[in-house]
């Protein structure tokens, strides 16, 4: 025969499972947040070299412009 749970073993269960939940979604929060600066950091690194290689190349605007439409020179 199955044990019941008293009413008091039940609230303590819900209340450590919503701790938790809280727990995890505060780490959850700070690896987010984390993820999201390394990827602005790498997109602004990814601009920086784009715009060396652009100054390097000689190319008019127009030209980049172009080549990165169409595909070619």
């Amino acid at each position: 025969m199955a044990r019941t749970k008293s009413l008091a073993s039940l609230d303590a269960q819900i209340t450590k499972a919503q701790e938790d939940l809280v727990k995890a979604k505060a780490k959850y929060d700070t690896v987010a947040g984390t993820l999201e600066k390394l990827q602005n950091e790498k997109k602004e690194l990814q601009a920086r070299q784009i715009m060396k290689a652009f100054i390097k190349s000689g190319k008019s605007f127009r030209q980049i412009m172009n080549f990165l439409d169409t595909g070619q020179n």
